[in-house]
């Protein structure tokens, strides 16, 4: 049986579950959703996904429940699965702009990417797009892109691939390394369970 975690110390927790348990549903498979906010329950989870919310919150609760390290040991020594959403995205970069640098969060540094914390400014915090993934949306069928204060990949390296850009090119919207996947969007806030199907199809 299918074990998937979601970080659950803060973020879009709720809607993560939910969307895992219909894709669960969707697909026909016998699983839980796991609610990880302890060593225990991401030690006998067989995925993660690491929701939006606020990132440096979410880094500094993660060191606090000692959570970090192991999240980092299981995708080296493992190939452990793990999905970043918006927030999410932000801790598996490598490398992060001054704004990550000037709040203290602390990143993950598990996928081989540059990200920009706040990437639209005030003037867009909010906004949806439709978007091009490759692997999961076409451009016949593209993606619900919901945007909230969003961050933005801005460079990909070695083994790291864009998945998809914005329409004027201008910054990644996903990207995938392995068995890790980065989305500086919020999937679980649409009716759209595709991107949560690709990242169970992996694990």
């Amino acid at each position: 049986m299918l074990r998937i975690g979601i970080l659950a110390v803060q973020g879009a927790v709720a809607e993560h579950k939910a969307a895992v348990e219909r894709t669960l549903q969707m697909k026909k498979l016998e699983g839980e959703v796991v609610l990880v906010r302890d060593r225990g329950a991401l030690e006998s989870s067989d995925a993660l996904i690491i929701p939006g919310g606020e990132s440096t919150t979410i880094s500094k609760l993660i060191v606090k429940f000692q959570l970090a390290d192991l999240i980092k040991h299981r995708v080296k020594a493992e190939n452990f699965p793990v999905m970043g959403t918006c927030a999410g995205s932000i801790l598996l970069a490598s490398k992060g702009d001054e704004e990550v640098k000037k709040t203290g969060t602390i990143l993950l540094e598990l996928m081989d990417f540059s990200v920009v914390r706040n990437a639209f400014g005030s003037q867009r915090e909010s906004f949806e797009m439709p978007l091009t993934i490759k692997g999961i949306a076409p451009e016949s069928q593209p993606f619900p892109g919901v945007f909230i204060r969003a961050p933005l990949i801005m460079e990909t390296r070695g083994s790291c691939e864009s998945l998809g850009s914005l329409p004027d090119g201008t910054g990644i919207i996903a990207a995938r390394q392995n068995k890790l996947l980065a989305l500086v969007f919020h999937p679980e806030l649409t009716g759209d369970l595709r991107i949560h199907e690709y990242f169970i199809e992996t694990i």
